[in-house]
């Protein structure tokens, strides 16, 4: 019976194929919130200095909460990042012989689902990139209504001033795009969300959710870029 742990109750469920699979299409809706909640934030520096470290300051004196806010969304993603290295494995012991062919095999397989775990690793790399150099970048000060705060916006925009930097932000949102494209439909067949009347209008949100953060982000770098060819 000792031996046998991992049948029953919580720790057989997450033991489980279907168990991994449905935790991480829960928090793949966790983390897509949080992407759409960061584009709304991020896209008041469009508003100027003053509007966008105006809203930095005030996530940073919200305090222990921000902390305890921080330390979720790091769970979040951990818990995704290893569920994903949990069944890729998972996967790999089941097949451990390569095909021959990469055909498709007509089950659905596509770009964006066949490259999960290569534009997994590059949305990892971007994310300790992004931390490295935006929320533990160059810090500037700046008095904002008699106050003095933390200047991020002339961090920002002194980052896009590199169109190195601007062109692997974009193509690190491209990626990012792929990998939500086929992530949105997977996050909901996970939670058996799965119908074949619905299930094309779930890759149509997918597609369209994807490409407006894509979008979003990337138009935030290029902007940056040229408010730094101005100045």
């Amino acid at each position: 019976m000792a031996s046998n742990t991992c049948s029953t109750g919580i720790c057989g469920y997450l033991c489980s194929s279907i168990g991994k699979k449905q935790l991480m299409g829960v928090t793949a809706f966790l983390l897509i919130g949080f992407l759409k909640t960061h584009l709304l934030g991020n896209l008041l520096i469009l508003g100027g200095r003053d509007l966008f470290n105006d809203y930095a300051h005030k996530l940073i004196s919200l305090g222990n909460i921000l902390i305890v806010a921080e330390v979720i969304l790091l769970a979040i993603f951990l818990i995704h990042l290893f569920l994903a290295i949990a069944l890729v494995w998972q996967n790999k012991k089941a097949r451990p012989v390569k095909y021959h062919s990469k055909k498709r095999t007509g089950r659905g397989a596509t770009f964006a689902s066949d490259t999960m775990p290569y534009t997994g690793v590059v949305i990892l790399v971007f994310i300790v990139l992004h931390l490295l150099n935006f929320k533990y970048g160059t810090y500037y000060e700046y008095e904002l209504n008699g106050v003095i705060v933390r200047d991020l916006y002339q961090t920002v925009i002194e980052y896009f001033s590199n169109p190195l930097y601007t062109a692997w932000y974009v193509i690190a949102m491209i990626v990012m795009g792929i990998h939500l494209s086929h992530g949105v439909q997977s996050a909901f067949q996970s939670v058996g969300f799965r119908h074949a009347r619905y299930t094309p209008i779930i890759k149509k949100i997918g597609c369209a959710l994807s490409a407006g953060l894509t979008i979003g982000f990337s138009a935030l770098s290029i902007y940056g870029y040229y408010i730094s060819t101005i100045n």
